[in-house]
């Protein structure tokens, strides 16, 4: 068992794929097949995952592990979280590139320097990055991780700074209007009997 000192996270297993032991895995790198690349993965007990085949399906990859080799060890593995330790990442990332481990727990303020949270998780569901703010007292909201919604991120510093317009955290006076009006306002209602 592997005790990793800065675990990140780089993948999670899911179901398994026919009956010879392969699993569905989602890769939370660039290219889903680089996950291969990184050696041996280890889940959250320090126990170790070699992958000795690997191959694209849709979205996700299809992963065959050592030891796996049938289709009731690959189902107990459904949900297991596989990492690997930071010193295996590469260090020199582009200027607007991030791993989302660096951002979580960063303070979200706005340019004039109001508070609105923390960046809590990321998330990816198909449709491009969302930052997860927790704030005080609310539930948790989404808010794009795009360059009008989040126009500079200050790792060292310890913040995001966010648009709250182009974020979605302050409502567009003209879209309101027409939902208003669709909603029932100036003529979006029922006429009464």
């Amino acid at each position: 068992m592997a005790k990793l000192n800065d675990p990140v996270q780089l993948a999670v297993i899911g179901a398994a794929h026919g009956t010879r032991g392969e699993l569905r895995v989602k890769t939370f790198t660039g290219d889903p097949l680089a996950i291969g690349d990184y050696g041996m993965l280890y889940d959250e007990t320090g126990r170790p995952f070699e992958i000795l085949d690997i191959r694209p399906a849709k979205t996700v990859v299809v992963v065959r592990f050592r030891g796996v080799n049938d289709r009731n060890m690959a189902e107990a593995l459904n949900g297991t979280t596989l990492f690997i330790d930071r010193s295996q990442l590469p260090q020199d990332l582009d200027e607007d590139e991030y791993y989302h481990s660096d951002l979580i727990g960063l303070d979200v303020i706005d340019a004039q320097g109001n508070r609105h949270g923390k960046v809590s998780a990321m998330f990816d569901f198909g449709g491009g990055d969302l930052i997860e703010l927790t704030i005080p007292g609310k539930r948790p909201l989404l808010i794009p991780f795009t360059q009008a919604a989040v126009p500079h991120v200050d790792v060292k510093a310890g913040h995001i700074v966010i648009d709250p317009k182009a974020a979605g955290l302050i409502p567009d006076v003209d879209e309101e209007e027409d939902r208003r009006r669709q909603l029932g306002g100036e003529g979006g209602g029922k006429k009464q009997p």
